[in-house]
């Protein structure tokens, strides 16, 4: 089944926010924000800005008749500035107009004085001055210090990883609508519907029943809007609640860059120890993590990064600790992986560090110690069905490895100043939220009178065509066809208290929600027919819009068998529940069984580096993936592919850029790089890995969103490698994104 929304995408005529007909009396929002990073707000004034013909009000923390508050982990994030801003973009009053033409003009009026304070805009710097935004966290196995005793080799280094813009095509945005009796109807850009809601009646200081928020899809958003999208539809419903006018909000791009945050920075420091056999015995890291100036969601995506600082390696001895650091920066937040990619990068880094120092192939390190069945990860978790090692084989074979790594040792003896590079890549990323209470979904299902379907789920289609596999899930349960299917808005009244659609966890957690209520319905209905053909039950099949008496088609149809179900006022209507059985993990001891499974591949990138000019073509990628037993292949490899190309994006090219006042400088797209055509692998093959799969994926249909984003990484090492070939006095660094200005200074480093 192809993506059901293809259609209306390339005729242009999908809706989103921006693209909803508004009502007459609608106004228009404008966030006026801190144009410093840290400081005491000394005084506002609005006078001149108010004075300006349309200009309906101006809100602050004044206004709000609830909480000032929208944090979620930890409430330490103001909707508005109260005394103080601690990052440049930080919102301190929302200008309501009656056009946004408008609402710019009044924001260069305000005048605004700020006594500013000292600004930390690294981790290291927040580290220093003990500026963090919770307690550490620190996962362990067995015991690193008498292991690191008994190691042959030892050795430390550090590592960068940048942040990354999400740079989603469709910005920020919402639309806020009075209804009768004090209720609000919001339509938002974003990941977390339930989130949303929950935090506008806090700061409206009403219930959540007052609030229905409504998505319809999203252009976009790799975790920008599953934490980020809430702010800015809050500020619109106060608006509304105040005006009892509907209020539009659409952020320009100059605006959302600004005020947003980035995947977080990380800056680690590593001990690694190996023996002569090459098996890493034992590993230690402290991660600092760039938060921002608030929370946001940097307290899960730190232990993300904790769950997967040994990505797809066993190691007996592990000590992983990361900080939460406070800096003067828009609060970080959700980006495809969660932490994850931050946490392989040092793995990866620190084998390729012992490679080099010990005077072998990183391949070598990374085969010896790649998980086996019943490996232990450090958070306690046992390792089944473990694929690492098939993957790794077959990867070698299918894409013949060492031809190819041979084809590039003759070509770099050949050419001087064109060098090529190649790495291997393995993956392992675990499958559910890490906050074991938000593993659970919903769906409500009605059959029509006539046979048709509508469906409604708390799953956000965001371009990862969640809904077409929700559709599948339907129709081959249903056994009807899928012009008789629709998959409804997302929206908190027909589907009340979601989680949001992320973690990979989506199409699980919804798809197994629609398949139970969609069995409910079809048991019902086997009593019904088989009264009308006087078989048992057991041996009716409904399929292909018709009723089978085993495998004999009878005379009655799809709409014959709901016609006769009406009649017999029969229940149409399902609600179903699922929970992520198994999973359970104890913050307390840092052991538990958090993901209900896990997705393993391994990648091979190819390279070629012009020596002269410091510029690279990624030339080929070869993917073996655990797709499990894929419902829709073409659907997971267009996301593996998108993944791919995004991750190889925050490793080579993507550069965020602060000053030391903490102004945003790659603020433009002139002055920020995204894999476009010309940077984009000139070919990707990525083939499917044969595996049994399991049972906790949807119709066995592995979980495909992030996972494929760390083959990025490899890009990154052949890179390194090409580099190495060029200039032998090269020494290694482990500081992304490997900008071609870097890989120029590489190639000539003395």
């Amino acid at each position: 089944m192809k993506n059901i929304d293809s259609y209306t995408h390339l005729r242009g005529e999908s809706l989103f926010v921006d693209d909803l007909i508004v009502r007459q009396d609608t106004l228009y929002g404008l966030t006026f924000d801190s144009p410093k990073a840290h400081g005491k707000i000394i005084s506002v004034d609005y006078a001149k800005a108010e004075a300006v013909e349309g200009i309906v009000k101006i809100f602050t923390y004044k206004d709000v008749l609830g909480e000032n508050q929208i944090g979620g982990i930890i409430q330490d994030e103001e909707l508005w500035a109260e005394k103080e801003v601690h990052f440049q973009g930080q919102p301190i009053a929302f200008i309501v107009a009656e056009s946004e033409a408008i609402a710019k003009k009044a924001r260069k009026l305000i005048e605004i004085k700020i006594e500013e304070l000292p600004i930390i805009t690294t981790a290291k710097q927040a580290k220093e001055k003990g500026s963090f935004i919770n307690a550490p966290r620190s996962f362990s196995l067995g015991n690193t210090k008498k292991a690191f005793a008994n190691c042959d080799y030892v050795f430390e280094g550090e590592t960068f990883s940048n942040g990354q813009e999400h740079l989603y095509l469709e910005t920020q945005g919402c639309y806020a609508v009075p209804l009768e009796n004090g209720n609000i109807k919001i339509t938002s850009s974003t990941q977390g519907p339930t989130q949303v809601q929950k935090i506008a009646a806090r700061v409206l200081g009403i219930a959540m029943h007052k609030i229905e928020l409504e998505v319809i899809r999203l252009g976009g958003g790799f975790g920008g809007k599953e934490d980020q999208a809430t702010p800015w539809a809050v500020m619109a419903a106060v608006a509304v609640q105040h005006l009892k006018k509907p209020v539009k909000y659409i952020l320009n791009r100059h605006d959302d860059l600004r005020m947003t945050g980035k995947r977080h920075p990380y800056e680690s420091t590593f001990k690694i120890g190996i023996n002569k056999d090459l098996k890493i015995t034992a590993f230690e890291v402290e991660f600092l993590q760039n938060s921002g100036a608030s929370a946001d969601l940097s307290p899960a995506i730190a232990e993300r990064t904790l769950f997967h600082a040994t990505n797809a390696y066993f190691i007996e001895n592990v000590l992983t600790k990361v900080l939460s650091c406070k800096t003067n920066l828009p609060p970080n937040t959700a980006f495809r992986g969660f932490g994850g990619p931050q946490g392989m990068f040092v793995v990866e880094s620190a084998i390729a560090h012992v490679a080099i120092n010990m005077g072998i192939d990183k391949r070598l390190i990374q085969h010896a110690n790649l998980l086996k069945e019943n490996d232990v990860f450090s958070y306690g978790q046992v390792a089944t069905t473990v694929e690492a090692q098939n993957s790794w084989n077959t990867a070698i074979e299918k894409f013949d490895f060492y031809k190819t790594e041979k084809e590039i040792e003759k070509f770099n003896t050949n050419n001087n100043l064109v060098k090529k590079g190649i790495s291997i890549m393995p993956i392992c990323f675990g499958i559910s939220f890490t906050n074991t209470p938000m593993n659970h979904a919903r769906a409500l299902v009605h059959i029509y009178q006539d046979g048709s379907v509508g469906i409604s789920t708390g799953a956000v289609e965001m371009g990862q065509s969640v809904n077409t596999k929700m559709l599948q899930v339907a129709c081959l349960t249903l056994g009807i066809r899928p012009n008789k299917v629709k998959l409804e808005t997302t929206n908190t009244t027909r589907v009340a208290n979601t989680s949001p659609t992320a973690a990979s966890a989506t199409a699980d957690l919804n798809g197994k929600a629609v398949l139970m209520a969609c069995n409910s319905l079809i048991e019902r209905l086997k009593v019904v027919a088989s009264k009308m053909l006087s078989v048992k039950v057991n041996e009716i099949i409904i399929k292909d819009d018709s009723v089978f008496i085993n495998h004999e088609k009878s005379n009655i149809t799809w709409e014959n068998l709901i016609e006769q179900a009406m009649l017999e006022r029969v229940a149409l209507t399902e609600n179903a529940h699922y929970a992520t059985p198994i999973i359970h993990f104890d913050k307390s001891k840092e052991k538990g069984h958090p993901f209900a499974y896990h997705v393993y591949g391994t990648a091979i990138t190819q390279v070629t580096v012009d020596c002269l000019r410091g510029t690279y073509e990624i030339d080929k990628v070869q993917i073996i993936h655990d797709f499990g037993k894929s419902m829709n292949l073409g659907i997971d490899i267009g996301q593996v592919e998108g993944a791919l190309v995004q991750g190889i994006g925050w490793m080579t090219l993507e550069e965020i850029a602060y000053n030391n006042e903490g102004r945003l400088l790659s603020s433009t797209l002139s002055t920020y790089k995204v894999p476009d055509v010309f940077s984009a692998p000139k070919t990707i093959e990525v083939l499917p890995l044969e595996t049994p799969s399991t049972e906790m994926a949807i119709l066995k249909s592995k979980a495909v969103g992030e996972p494929p984003l760390m083959y990025g990484i490899g890009a990154y090492f052949a890179i390194q490698q090409a580099v190495k070939a060029y200039n032998k006095n090269y020494k290694l660094k482990f500081h992304s994104p490997f900008t071609p200005e870097k890989v120029l200074m590489g190639l000539y480093e003395i």
